[in-house]
């Protein structure tokens, strides 16, 4: 399970080392194999161990092509689906097209997300993070009904 935050530095290369914790569940879940991909609602990346990936895949292709937004989904996600392998010194290589939609720059950040890890751009990731922690203070959770039962 990937939880939790990480600063990491990427090189000129477009290679970023994985922070150890990070690291040790990605060869546990995967033997080294990942996917990244960008996610649709943020403009950040996700990356997934090969067999996260693969049950995300099947549910999207599940989904009945016909529909615009269900195929829209597919074409983002899948499309952009690109398998990547760790190094013996956990360094993953980031394709250029990747990059350059998460404008990663040389400082990043990674967030665990259960199955997945977020990979931002510092900046983005620091302004996204303040919008969201307005919203929670203003009004996110002024409807509550779809949190029933959390307690944190």
């Amino acid at each position: 399970m990937f939880r939790g935050i990480a600063s990491v530095t990427m090189d000129s290369r477009g290679r970023m080392a994985l922070p150890t914790r990070f690291r040790e569940e990605a060869e546990q879940r995967t033997e080294n194999h990942l996917v990244a991909t960008i996610d649709n609602n943020e403009q950040c990346l996700l990356l997934y161990s090969l067999g996260d990936w693969e049950e995300v895949q099947l549910r999207l292709e599940a989904l009945s092509n016909i529909g615009t937004s269900a195929r829209l989904l597919q074409r983002l996600l899948i499309g952009h689906a690109t398998d990547v392998e760790m190094d013996a010194q956990g360094r993953v290589l980031i394709p250029p097209l990747l990059r350059e939609y998460g404008e990663l720059e040389k400082k990043i950040v990674l967030m665990g997300q259960t199955n997945k890890l977020e990979i931002w751009n510092e900046q983005i990731w620091r302004t996204r993070r303040e919008e969201w922690l307005k919203a929670t203070r203003e009004s996110a959770f002024s409807d509550l009904s779809d949190l029933d039962g959390l307690s944190v």
